[in-house]
């Protein structure tokens, strides 16, 4: 996830920095969450003035609204604020839930899978099967790489950092048809400034 983050948060958000804190799993991370969000919080108080922390990871096959209440109580304990519940009007904190893989991202985005490896052609993602990005069953991984096996790549198994690198470089964060993908978009902009972004993004297009 952060190999592919690191080609496409720059594409989200344009002039923003930005570093990757990864965990060993959900566990892992949901164990450290509030200790570390603590930490961030002393330094909103002592000089970041426009930082923000997004908090990403994946369903795991819990449910969706029970682990958005876990985060969000690990941020309220840290006294910072979430879209959900602000601090004082400020948002400090984005959290989001990638319900499948993150393969289901890249098949949002067949042209940037195709960009990548050039035997796929638009058809090979018109099985309905594969035309609901979020709904993929058994696997979003596992599917792609059946297809892929199937044009001769990644014949030894799929290489997921290789794969994540290769497809997230060619991919249009704006026309993505991942609803998810769209979520995690839409909030990062809305943490960051949603106007200014979308005035960025603009520009970017003409």
């Amino acid at each position: 996830m952060n190999v592919a983050l690191d080609s496409l948060m720059p594409k989200i958000l344009s002039g923003v920095s930005f570093n990757f804190r990864v965990f060993d799993g959900k566990h892992d991370l949901l164990r450290n969450l509030e200790p570390r969000l603590k930490a961030y919080s002393a330094m909103f108080r002592t000089g970041w003035k426009d930082a923000g922390v997004v908090v990403l990871v994946d369903e795991d096959r819990e449910e969706c609204l029970a682990l958005k209440a876990k985060l969000d109580l690990a941020a309220k304990k840290a006294g910072l604020g979430t879209f959900s519940s602000p601090v004082r009007g400020k948002v400090h904190v984005l959290n989001r839930i990638a319900v499948e893989e993150l393969e289901s991202w890249f098949f949002g985005d067949p042209g940037a899978l195709i960009a990548a490896y050039p035997k796929l052609k638009p058809r090979s993602f018109s099985q309905s099967a594969l035309r609901s990005p979020d709904a993929i069953n058994g696997g979003t991984w596992e599917a792609l790489e059946r297809v892929l096996n199937k044009h001769g790549y990644h014949l030894g198994g799929l290489r997921k950092t290789v794969c994540a690198t290769e497809v997230s470089i060619h991919m249009n964060v704006e026309q993505n048809k991942s609803p998810i993908f769209a979520q995690f978009r839409d909030g990062l902009s809305r943490l960051a400034g949603a106007e200014e972004q979308a005035k960025i993004r603009k520009s970017r297009k003409k």
